[in-house]
């Protein structure tokens, strides 16, 4: 079982292949230029014109074609608005050309699903900007992965909270919202606290397409016409309408 995973809801949009929950091939975008380090090829640009390249980048990794993919992963949010969009277009009509599954995926839960060499809290924290973080709370023991927390929009002091109530002791924390308020969050949690934002770690596109193997296995996918981005927030242009009614 083949799938293919794309994240563009994060800074650095990125794509996966993964056979049998083996890492295939990863890409990244990167603005310093384009580079290959290892299995890691870095392409130059905004999401919306480094998304094909990625794709076709890890396909020529794999050597594989797109009928050859058993499925479609791509995250799903909260992240990049604009992002979200491309992404999701892009998972759509190949899966409309090719008639491939999509499943559709929790960024932040991509994201804390990155840290696997720790046994515990992890805080997944994406900057959202407007000093607020898409925030989410994970326990991981062994291979599991349990949601402690909704997935919400807040501040970084709310975040602190929401990690102190469910007894964070020695997190890690991990993401650009983690990276962001580092001063804060080494304040709040002590010496002990974990700030990574996650280069280390591998790609989101990795684990969005390695978490719904499941579903994949049991031959299920989202509905095309109604998988959408989940935002956590209304994006700009809906804020200014609904300022103006």
């Amino acid at each position: 079982m083949i799938i293919l995973g794309l994240d563009t809801a994060t800074p650095t949009a990125s794509a996966a292949l993964v056979e049998d929950g083996q890492l295939v091939a990863e890409a990244f975008s990167d603005k310093s230029g384009r580079r290959e380090q290892g299995s890691v090829i870095h392409a130059r640009g905004n999401h919306s014109e480094i998304v094909l390249p990625l794709i076709k980048s890890i396909l020529d990794q794999g050597k594989i074609s797109l009928p050859a993919l058993s499925g479609l992963a791509v995250s799903i949010g909260p992240g990049s608005f604009t992002g979200l969009r491309i992404a999701l277009a892009t998972v759509k009509g190949v899966a409309y050309e090719w008639g491939l599954p999509v499943v559709g995926v929790s960024t932040l839960h991509a994201n804390a699903a990155r840290v696997r060499d720790h046994e515990g809290i992890i805080g997944s924290l994406l900057d959202a900007r407007k000093q607020e973080v898409y925030a989410a709370i994970y326990h991981r023991q062994g291979q599991t992965l349990t949601p402690l927390s909704e997935e919400r929009v807040c501040s970084i002091d709310a975040a602190i909270e929401s990690l102190r109530a469910v007894g964070a002791v020695d997190p890690v924390l991990v993401g650009d919202g983690a990276t962001a308020y580092a001063p804060l969050l080494s304040a709040a949690f002590g010496a002990s606290v974990r700030i990574t934002g996650g280069d280390e770690l591998g790609s989101v596109a990795a684990q969005v397409a390695t978490l719904p193997w499941r579903r994949f296995a049991d031959h299920e996918g989202d509905d095309l016409a109604s998988l959408a981005p989940r935002y956590l927030r209304s994006p700009e242009a809906e804020q200014r309408r609904a300022l103006q009614l």
